[in-house]
Order: C-alpha cells, then structure tokens, then sequence
C-alpha cells in the first residue's frame, strides 16, 4: 500500500545505566542500611513484608547517601535532555525535588503494584540482589504499560510488559505514572534498594 503511512505514538522513556563506583558505594550503602534497618522500625508503603525506611535524602547513609543522590540527580537530567531532545527541544531550567528511601526484602517479601503521584521521575537502585535461589538473577522489576485502554482492549496479548533484573550498581530511571511491582524475592540473602523520586519544578 504506497499510500500507507504508519508510526507509533505515546512512546514511554526508560533510562538503565550502571555506575562505575557501585561497587565501592554499595558496601558502605549496605552497612548503612541494614544498620539503620536495626534501629528503626520502618513504614508500610507497598511493601508486602520486607522493610522501608523513612523518606528523605538518604542522610541515614551518610557521605554515600550523598554520592548516590548525586548519581540520581544526574541521570533524570540527562534523561530529561533526551526526552525533549527527541522532539526537537532544550529543556527547560528545572529544580528538582528529589526523595529516596530504603527497601530491604527477605524471602517471600514483595512490592505490589503502584505509581509515584505527584512526582515526574522515579527509579530504583539495587545495592544488593540477596544471593536469589536456582542461579536466578533476582527479584526483578516489573513495569507495566501506562495506558489501560492499550493493556485491556486494544489486543491485550501484544500489551507490553518489561522485567528489569536486579544487578549491583544498575539504575533505572521510567516516568512516574508507570505502575510498577517488585516479585517476591526467593532468596537466603537480603534484598536492598533504594527507591527515589524527582519532580521538575520551574527554576
């Protein structure tokens, strides 16, 4: 059909990248939060079991903290260059209001399915994959398509649905409308992330 002409539109960002430093800040983020776990009781959010920390800026996990809210700063900016970079635009100058916070999961602990309100990026940065059984490669992540008429009537067996593996140093970055859900971790370790937040404001 000559005349046909075909595109995709509504399309979703997703941004991975895995630090050079994880490994170093991941012993000092590991020490940090599970000695914080120790001392403090936590919140329920969507956790089903498992631990979550209070909301902030990660001061619990000091200098380390620190580094990794850098890390994540950094990557919505770049992400958010690409976003308007594709449609042919600078963005424009932001303020960004971040919070993060601390999950530890054991076994059988989960996330079930939400979104961030109120927010324009959110994220997840794995610390530590909790030694999954079989050889797995984790608990993953799971993120599911924003759009409920595309996932429920519009053939419902093409809807997308992507799984991100857990991996020490990966973070990964997806708007804050996506729902998104953490499987139940099989494992005789601990399973640590950290969960964040960024909303754009005018400058």
């Amino acid at each position: 059909m000559p005349a046909l002409r075909y595109t995709n539109l509504f399309t979703v960002p997703l941004a991975t990248r895995v630090w050079d430093d994880g490994g170093e800040l991941n012993a000092a983020l590991r020490e940090h939060i599970l000695s914080h776990q120790a001392a403090h009781p936590g919140v329920g959010k969507s956790n089903q079991g498992g631990w979550h920390s209070e909301t902030g800026r990660l001061e619990f996990c000091g200098e380390a903290g620190r580094r990794l809210v850098g890390h994540m700063q950094a990557l919505a900016e770049e992400a958010t260059r690409l976003v308007f970079a594709e449609r042919g635009a600078q963005p424009p100058a932001l303020r960004w209001r971040l919070s993060a916070w601390a999950n530890v999961n054991r076994s059988g602990d989960f996330n079930r399915v939400h979104v961030h309100p109120e927010s324009t990026w959110s994220g997840t940065y794995y610390v530590d994959t909790g030694e999954p059984d079989g050889g797995e490669r984790g608990a993953p992540l799971h993120l599911f398509d924003p759009c409920p008429g595309r996932s429920m009537t519009f053939f419902p067996m093409l809807a997308p649905s992507v799984f991100v593996h857990p991996r020490p140093g990966l973070m990964v970055l997806f708007p804050s409308y996506v729902p998104h859900m953490v499987f139940p971790h099989r494992g005789g370790g601990t399973r640590i992330s950290i969960a964040f937040n960024l909303r754009a404001d005018p400058a």
